[in-house]
């Protein structure tokens, strides 16, 4: 991949260049981040990495949009009701940045899937609604030693961790046993907006070294009450998913 920045990507580019430097640009130009999910989070994730100039974004979800979604989901909108969310994200995200690269597929993640995608990527983000996805996404990013960030919301709460394989704890480490589930559960919709966007952060800090990860933290985030707790988390040296890569 030909990493030299454009005139026009300098100038899309130009105040978070002054932030991290055209080699931090760079590096976000050559990366390649894949993000399972293109609901609440995933809009504002997707929204984020595609504006900053990530250079190929793999989205991946099996489901269709419809109106019950559209007060969060905000990279779709009422005349995309029953369209593949993959798709109908695609189409935004070429208008928003024509300079990336998109790969989009309407189906469900499994481990077929994540064996052909995650070896090939920099970052994976969990952008998920289920845990039994979530699961398989932690355990091949593990596996293949790929950074994951993980968040999950409900009602006007939410949570994020960084899990950078043979550094800080796994998802597993944390949630040894799934967490119950909740088909549909309540939300407020700014909520995944709020975490979607410190998804990207974090994965932009992976990417180019900007600041420090949240790797063996959990943020505990109270939109009712607007606060912010950090739970430090340590790995499980018995985990059945990540105690070999110690």
């Amino acid at each position: 991949m030909n990493t030299c920045l454009s005139p026009e990507e300098l100038e899309r580019y130009s105040r978070q260049i002054m932030v991290f430097g055209e080699e931090g640009q760079k590096k976000l130009k050559k990366s390649k981040v894949l993000v399972v999910g293109v609901g609440g989070l995933g809009s504002s994730v997707l929204y984020y990495l595609a504006a900053v100039g990530v250079g190929k974004l793999i989205i991946v979800d099996k489901e269709k949009v419809e109106l019950s979604n559209l007060n969060r989901q905000i990279i779709h909108t009422t005349k995309d009701i029953g369209k593949e969310k993959a798709k109908s994200a695609e189409e935004k995200l070429r208008e928003l940045n024509p300079n990336i690269d998109i790969e989009a597929y309407s189906t469900k993640f499994n481990e077929d899937l994540a064996k052909e995608l995650i070896p090939k990527i920099d970052v994976a983000i969990d952008a998920l609604d289920n845990w039994d996805t979530r699961i398989i996404l932690n355990k091949y990013c593990v596996k293949y030693k790929k950074p994951l960030v993980h968040a999950g919301v409900r009602e006007s709460y939410g949570q994020l961790m960084v899990i950078i394989p043979g550094k800080g704890p796994c998802l597993h480490c944390v949630f040894p046993r799934k967490p119950r589930e909740e088909h549909p559960f309540p939300i407020l919709g700014p909520i995944p907006g709020v975490l979607g966007a410190l998804e990207a952060l974090e994965a932009i800090k992976i990417i180019t070294g900007y600041g420090k990860p949240a790797v063996g933290k959990l943020l505990i985030f109270d939109g009712k009450n607007l606060t912010i707790d950090i739970i430090n988390v340590q790995r499980n040296p018995n985990c059945p998913i990540c105690s070999k890569l110690y």
